[in-house]
This record gives structure tokens, C-alpha cells and sequence, in this order.
């Protein structure tokens, strides 16, 4: 799809040396944060966090407003960040329209997140006939191009926070089958899984004792990726008109609306929100590369995999 799956060209793939200078009897939660990289990104998420929903509550204006008297007007002490065309407040649009990508970028990841966890542990776990049917499923699903459904489904219905989250999590879930089925056919080899299966033990309870926890770390990388790529999709889709109807404001949305006044050089429309887009991804991927190197060789492989 070539909207989702973007975020990796930011990501920081080089994780060879990634743990040689951690402490070893560190917790994994410490070895993130002592990772430097991680630690920026924890900052600049929290910063962003906070700027999108605490901020509203101290900068008091609102983002719908029409003042008229103050089209396009460039940053002042009334508006910090200057108005569009319809003059509405941009810092406070800025601040809805973080809400806006971070609850569904987010949301949507979570969401995609859950099924391809589920459906790669089943896939995995069963092996032969089942393994190979849910796979070739996976790579049909895969060969159709996302943008091409998004079209088709925004021609059927209308966009709204829900049906956008549901989409990205349906074009977003496949890579993460893939990661968690390859992880648990490792993991499934193990002395000890074959042990409890020859012991007798319930399916349900294999992946729950043994399959899940041990195949966490690759899902918590994955999972840190996928943020950033559905936080992109949100984006892109807004981009190109797919995204939430006006007068609701996102990242996207804002970007794309501002194109048309580049001539004008009204520059604050523009690279607000694409700031605000940039550092967010790099946050995400920056905590990711933290994860990654705090659970090992096996994240690795997922976060190289992701990239």
C-alpha cells in the first residue's frame, strides 16, 4: 500500500551496536530509556501529547471561529500562529488537529495491531494445511492496492473517525500476521513447547503461557512502527481528500488545504503542520529503535522486517 509503510524511511534501521553500551542487568523499560535516541523520542511524544490535549486548556480560543475582519493573517500577539482563509484560529486547529491524528492514528494501529497478532498466532501455531490457506489468504489480501480501496470504500460511505480507523486497520494487519506467524514457528520448535503439547496442554493455553509472552518483544516493536505508519496514513489520506470531512481539522487536512496559498508565501499554514507531522513520526520511530534494541535479536529481526 503506498500510504501505510512510508514511516520507514525515517525509521533508524542500524541497530547492530544498538546494545553493546547498555547495561546488562538493566530492566528493559531502563534500557529504553537509557537508549539516547528513545529518550528524545519519549520527550518529543510527550511534548506533542501534551501540546494536542492539555494545550487547548490553556490557550482558550476556538478552532471554528470566523473572524472575518482577519483572513490570512500572518502570526501575531492575537494569533500566534496566524489564521487561514476563513481566519480561523491556527494554533487552535493545530491543537484539535493533533487530537484528531493521534486518537486515530493510534486507534487504528491498535486495532490492526490485534488482528494480525491473533490471526499470525493461530496461523503459526496450526502449521500445514491451515498455516498455508490463512498465508495465501494474507498475500491475496496484500496484492490488492490499499489507495484502490480506499477509494472504493470512501465512494460507498462517509468518512468518519470510526469508519477511518476501521479502514487503516483492514489495509494494516497483514505485515503483522506475517511477523508473529514467523516468530511463532520459531518459538513453537522449543524444547519446552513441545513438552507442554506432549503434556497435553490446551491450544488456548500454549499461546497464552508460551506463544504470546515469548513472541512480545517482536509485537511491541511492530507495534511502535505501526503507530507511526497509521499516524501517516491518517495524513495522507487527508492529503489526498480521504480523510474526516471539514470542519474538522487534522495534520493532513491542514497540510493539503494550505498548498494553494504557497504563492501567497503564507508560510504558517504550511509547516505547522507538516512539523508536527515530522517530529511525531520520528518520536514513534525513535521509541521503537529503543524497544528494539532493548528486547534483543529476535525485535531486530522484526524491527529490519518492518523497514
Amino acid at each position: 500500500m503506498g500510504i501505510t509503510g512510508t514511516s520507514e524511511v525515517v525509521a533508524v534501521t542500524n541497530s547492530t551496536h544498538d546494545d553493546a553500551w547498555l547495561p546488562k542487568s538493566s530492566s528493559r523499560t531502563e534500557r529504553v530509556w537509557q537508549h539516547p535516541l528513545a529518550r528524545w523520542g519519549i520527550v518529543g511524544l510527550l511534548a506533542i501529547v501534551a501540546f494536542s490535549f492539555v494545550g487547548p486548556s490553556l490557550y482558550r480560543a476556538s478552532a471554528y471561529t470566523l473572524h472575518m475582519s482577519a483572513l490570512l493573517q500572518p502570526p501575531s500577539a492575537r494569533f500566534p500562529l496566524g489564521t487561514n482563509n476563513l481566519g480561523r484560529n491556527m494554533l487552535a486547529r493545530l491543537m484539535l488537529g493533533g487530537q484528531t491524528s493521534l486518537e486515530v492514528g493510534f486507534a487504528a494501529a491498535i486495532a490492526g495491531m490485534s488482528i494480525g497478532v491473533v490471526y499470525g498466532l493461530v496461523a503459526g501455531y496450526s502449521g500445514g494445511f491451515i498455516d498455508a490457506l490463512m498465508m495465501r489468504i494474507v498475500d491475496m489480501l496484500r496484492a490488492i492496492p490499499g489507495l484502490f480501496l480506499l477509494l472504493f470504500v470512501d465512494a460507498l460511505v462517509k468518512p468518519s473517525p470510526l469508519i477511518l480507523v476501521l479502514l487503516i486497520a483492514g489495509i494494516s494487519w497483514h505485515g503483522v500476521s506475517r511477523l508473529v506467524r514467523g516468530e511463532v514457528l520459531r518459538i513453537r520448535s522449543e524444547g519446552y513447547v513441545e513438552a507442554a503439547v506432549a503434556a497435553g496442554a490446551s491450544t488456548g493455553l500454549i499461546m497464552r503461557q508460551y506463544l504470546f509472552p515469548n513472541a512480545i518483544g517482536v509485537i511491541i516493536v511492530a507495534t511502535t512502527f505501526a503507530i507511526a505508519d497509521a499516524i501517516l496514513a491518517v495524513a495522507g489520506l487527508s492529503f489526498l481528500g480521504l480523510g474526516l470531512p471539514p470542519p474538522l481539522p487534522n495534520w493532513g487536512a491542514m497540510l493539503a488545504n494550505s498548498m494553494a496559498y504557497l504563492p501567497q508565501n503564507a508560510w504558517w499554514l504550511v509547516y505547522p503542520p507538516g512539523f508536527m507531522i515530522l517530529l511525531t513520526v520520528l518520536s514513534i520511530n525513535f521509541i521503537g529503535d529503543g524497544v528494539r534494541a532493548a528486547f534483543g535479536r529476535s525485535a531486530r529481526r522484526a524491527g529490519r522486517r518492518a523497514a
